[in-house]
C-alpha cells in the first residue's frame, strides 16, 4: 500500500497579476526540493479572475487625480479570499511595510499558512490594504510589482520550514541569526592567489574555532552594519 503524501508544513498563497514570473522559482534550488518533498506548498491567485469587465480589467484612475492606475479593491479582495477563508495571515508587500527580516522571516515560517498579496501600478487600493495583517517592505526602493519581494520572502521562510535545509543548523550559523553577521568561509585550496586561509581553521581546535569566528563577526558586523549591534543592545535594555 502507497503512503499518502504528508501535510504541508506550509501553506503560502500569493496574490498577483503574473503568475508567470515565479515559474523557475518553484522548480529550482531549496524551494522546488521542499515543494517536491511535499514540506512546502504554493499556490496562486490572479486578481483578473475575478474580474467583471468584459477585458478582465482590474486597475482605474485615482480618484482626486495623479499619475498611474491603481488597483480596484473587488478582484484583488475575491483573490485574497481564495486563501483568506482557511484562515491565513495576509501579508501585504508594500514599500511602507515594515523592513523584512530573518526573525520575520522565522515568524512566518512558523504559521500553517500565509498569504503574499503583489502590488501593481500605483498600488491597491488603501480599503484593501485595512484588511491586511501586516505589510512588509524589501527595502526602501519602489519595484514595479511585488512579485520580486514576494520572491525574496518565498525564498528567506521556505529555508526555514523544518526539513527543507539538509543540514538543520545550517540556518542557525547564517547572517543575522543571532543579530550579527556570519562570519567568514573558506574552503580548498588553503593558498589562492597568494592568500592564505587562516591558521586557526586547520588546528583542529573547536574552541579556538568558535572563538575566532564569533570574534570575527563581531568585528565584520561594527565595520559593515553597525545599527545590528545598536539594535541588540536596545533589546536587551
Amino acid at each position: 500500500m502507497r503512503r499518502a503524501p504528508a501535510r504541508p508544513s506550509l501553506r503560502i498563497g500569493i496574490v498577483t497579476l503574473a503568475p508567470e514570473m515565479f515559474g523557475s522559482v518553484l522548480k529550482a534550488g531549496l524551494i522546488g526540493r521542499a515543494i517536491r518533498a511535499g514540506l512546502l506548498e504554493v499556490a496562486f491567485a490572479n486578481p483578473r479572475d475575478h474580474s467583471r469587465d468584459a477585458h478582465r480589467r482590474v486597475d482605474a484612475r485615482p480618484y482626486g487625480g495623479g499619475p498611474g492606475m491603481v488597483l480596484m479593491p473587488g478582484p484583488v479582495d475575491a483573490a485574497i479570499r481564495q486563501f483568506a477563508k482557511r484562515g491565513s495571515w495576509i501579508v501585504g508587500l508594500s514599500p511602507r511595510g515594515r523592513p523584512f527580516s530573518g526573525r520575520a522571516a522565522s515568524r512566518l515560517s512558523r504559521k500553517k499558512q500565509f498569504v503574499l498579496v503583489c502590488g501593481r501600478y500605483e498600488g491597491l487600493d488603501e480599503r484593501v490594504c485595512a484588511s491586511f495583517d501586516e505589510e512588509i517592505s524589501i527595502g526602501d526602493y519602489v519595484l514595479s510589482g511585488g512579485e520580486i519581494a514576494a520572491m525574496a520572502v518565498l525564498d528567506a521562510v521556505a529555508r526555514l520550514v523544518p526539513g527543507a535545509m539538509g543540514n538543520a543548523s545550517s540556518s542557525d550559523e547564517e547572517s543575522f541569526a543571532g543579530g550579527l553577521l556570519e562570519y567568514p568561509q573558506y574552503t580548498r585550496p588553503r593558498v589562492w592567489s597568494g592568500k592564505r586561509v587562516p591558521a586557526v581553521l586547520l588546528s583542529g581546535n573547536h574552541a579556538r574555532i568558535e572563538a575566532w569566528r564569533r570574534r570575527r563577526s563581531l568585528e565584520l558586523t561594527r565595520r559593515l552594519r553597525p545599527d545590528l549591534l545598536l539594535a541588540r543592545k536596545s533589546s536587551k535594555v
